[in-house]
């Protein structure tokens, strides 16, 4: 009996480890067939806003003869400096060529002092990206800590009091926001800076002092949709007949909470991260202004004043790529936590 029991155990071993295998390979290419899906919806969502973005400069009417040579430009002048720019090929003909300089990173030069517009962005992205993504951070660590924390106590005094909560933060305008916090920990208390921006590389504590105010400032919008979703994804999936099944079979609260509820309710809290980010960085002008940041929000407001084409179309494009790269970024996570999205296509 034992000579004919010997072998089967390495096979029942090998037939284990070809069944994980197999699992984590299908995984990995719904996974990649998900990612593959998203690629093809979000690619002619870029290229048709990089064509309306590139549209929307064309029909504007402004030339750089506008701001270069003045009310008293000779035709003449107007149209060797046309020639110059390229203004003066066809419409697609111009499209495809900003289109194939901007996917290398070139976004041409600014009509108002000739400097490459990517190299007039780069500093100015800096300052903006570490305010949004600090708020991001903010809106996600709290915004789930308050949404968790409202599931918990649901239907209690906790859950009353931060439904409150959320739905005053979520109407607060970020000017006002930044106004108060200014007088507060800076004026008041004499905390942190009020204003200016300094570079992480002048050290940690002192480019976060310079950026936390105005990352809470943005944050509370953020805080307030996480928190909302969370708490109803959750709620939502802690009713679902798994999770009866789960706890009748004696798992622990824990396990059911972070294998079952938290994994297919976290769904609609993640999705609504992915038009947050960008949309951070759009409304910060105002808060850009009052902490006076010249940031991604700033460029973008005098460059629409003076306008400076080539900077607009630039500041426009980059918004639509964030849109496509965060919805992305999102939609992976999605396809990861819960692999039935995958199946269905997200």
């Amino acid at each position: 009996m034992t000579a004919t029991l010997t072998p089967a155990a390495p096979a029942a071993g090998r037939a284990k480890k070809d069944s994980r295998v197999s699992v984590v390979g299908l995984r990995m290419r719904r996974l990649l067939a998900a990612i593959g899906r998203i690629l093809t919806a979000l690619i002619p969502v870029f290229l048709l806003g990089s064509l309306f973005t590139y549209m929307l400069g064309a029909i504007s009417g402004l030339t750089p003869a506008y701001l270069q040579l003045g009310e008293g430009a000779t035709p003449a002048a107007i149209k060797a400096l046309d020639q110059q720019w390229g203004l003066n090929r066809p419409f697609f003909v111009q499209y495809f060529s900003w289109l194939g300089h901007v996917l290398t990173g070139n976004f041409g030069n600014s009509w108002v002092n000739n400097f490459p517009v990517s190299q007039l962005l780069a500093s100015r992205a800096i300052i903006s990206i570490s305010a949004a993504g600090v708020a991001l951070l903010l809106g996600v660590v709290f915004g789930f800590g308050i949404g968790a924390l409202a599931v918990r106590f649901q239907s209690t005094w906790v859950d009353r009091v931060i439904t409150v909560f959320t739905s005053t933060i979520s109407v607060l305008p970020p000017f006002i926001v930044g106004i108060l916090l200014i007088d507060v920990f800076a004026v008041w208390l004499r905390w942190l800076p009020s204003s200016g921006f300094m570079p992480l590389s002048a050290g940690f504590g002192s480019w976060l002092s310079h950026i936390i105010l105005p990352a809470i400032a943005l944050s509370f919008d953020t805080i307030a949709d996480v928190a909302r979703q969370l708490r109803v994804g959750l709620a939502t999936a802690s009713r679902q007949n798994y999770v009866t099944g789960a706890i009748v079979r004696g798992l622990s609260g824990r396990r059911v909470f972070f294998v079952h509820v938290l994994r297919n309710g976290i769904g609609p809290a993640v999705a609504i991260l992915g038009l947050k980010f960008p949309n951070l960085l759009g409304g910060a002008v105002v808060t850009e202004a009052i902490f006076q940041l010249s940031g991604y929000g700033q460029f973008a407001s005098q460059s629409a004043i003076k306008g400076d084409v080539p900077a607009v179309q630039a500041v426009l494009v980059i918004s639509v790529l964030l849109v496509v790269i965060f919805n992305l970024v999102v939609n992976v996570i999605l396809a990861r936590l819960i692999p039935s999205s995958a199946s269905r296509g997200l």
